[in-house]
């Protein structure tokens, strides 16, 4: 008993427990960083957070309409969408698992493979996700870092490789740089780290064209996840995929609860699956855009970094706070990464619909006038 507990009686005279302790949780659950998105006061155009700018198809905002009380009550039923989405991306049922966002992909997979002496194995800078959850469940986490260009260190990254990886996860396009990883060296990790699973993180598969999708089932250790965050623009419906080996994903669905995606992002995800037109619409709207503002930054002097994703990471310098703020109050929202690794000075824009980039163009002219910047 500690001096802050104490024993007394309650009215009828039995002994009554009062404590100002709260019990710890696991070390590792201490040890482990928060992940806190800047999320107050986005009432402006969001450039901040890769999502879709616009709106998901015309054809979820009629699904949603139809959406019943009565379907409210119900508990939703995951396994049908799953068999639909599978066949959607060519792959079995029992290869896919839908998720609350890939953020609980990633947690999954980390729950279900990490042991407390494991090793788990990132290249930084990345999705801060990678860490909060590999480190909820070991401290052994190695962190690769990117040189100058950013562009991911695959020698390094293999050299870092040991007996006691046991997980690995690389996202290509990787967020927040926009560099790619190619098929073949990500299957080399794969083959140089059989006792591992490597996560592929394909959030922006889709303003890039590449993925592993056909080798799923085929690599006994690959496991692909992908959002409906970002070309369907439902992230706030909060629904991911995740895919890979039959044998392996039972492992991950063990520890799945069997309600985590709610009904109406199921209820959505099969009518956005069918306008594979709309989604092809903007990713198209993405990539014109990416190379619109890759040219205006060229002609405003800001260096930046060939990006294959829905956002573009600008070399700011000292003044990065200064431009984020002064864009906020143009209306528009930027994400400053200078506390990312490797990333002092470095703010990221989102790339959405043509009349967002021309009014994210425009702005950063304006703002970078103001606030003095140079070169």
């Amino acid at each position: 008993m500690t001096s802050a507990t104490k024993i007394v009686t309650d009215k009828t005279g039995a002994p009554e427990i009062v404590t100002n302790v709260v019990p710890l949780p696991r070390r590792a659950v201490l040890e482990m960083p928060e992940y806190h998105p800047p999320l107050a006061g986005r009432d402006a155009l969001r450039l901040d957070f890769n999502e879709n700018t616009f709106a998901p198809s015309p054809k979820v905002i009629e699904r949603l309409r139809q959406i019943t009380a009565e379907g409210l009550t119900k508990y939703p039923e995951r396994e049908g969408v799953e068999r639909i989405a599978a066949a959607h991306f060519g792959l079995q049922a029992d290869q896919v698992l839908l998720t609350n966002g890939v953020d609980e992909a990633i947690h999954l997979v980390c729950a279900a493979i990490l042991e407390e002496d494991d090793e788990a194995l990132i290249s930084t800078p990345t999705f801060f996700m990678y860490e909060v959850s590999s480190r909820m469940m070991t401290a052994h986490l190695t962190r690769v870092q990117a040189d100058e260009s950013l562009e991911f260190p695959y020698e390094q990254f293999l050299a870092a490789i040991t007996p006691r990886t046991k997980l690995i996860i690389v996202a290509s396009p990787n967020n927040p740089t926009g560099a790619v990883v190619s098929r073949d060296h990500l299957l080399a990790i794969c083959a140089a780290a059989p006792q591992a699973v490597v996560l592929v993180d394909e959030a922006y598969y889709h303003f890039f064209g590449e993925t592993l999708f056909a080798d799923v089932g085929k690599v006994p250790n690959l496991l692909v996840a992908r959002t409906f965050s970002k070309a369907y623009g439902l992230a706030n419906l909060r629904i991911g995929l995740l895919a890979g080996n039959a044998a392996l994903m039972q492992y991950v669905r063990k520890v799945s609860s069997p309600y985590n995606v709610n009904g109406v992002a199921l209820d959505c995800l099969p009518v956005a699956l069918t306008d594979d037109a709309y989604v092809a619409w903007y990713a198209a709207q993405v990539n014109a855009g990416r190379a619109r503002m890759m040219d205006g930054l060229r002609a405003l002097g800001v260096d930046f970094f060939p990006s294959h994703a829905n956002f573009v990471l600008m070399k700011i310098g000292s003044k990065h706070a200064e431009l984020v703020a002064a864009m906020r109050a143009r209306g528009v929202l930027l994400r400053d990464r200078s506390t990312d690794p490797g990333c002092d000075g470095f703010v990221r824009i989102t790339i959405g619909v043509e009349e967002h980039v021309t009014r994210g163009l425009a702005a950063l002219k304006e703002s970078l006038q103001e606030i003095g910047w140079a070169k």
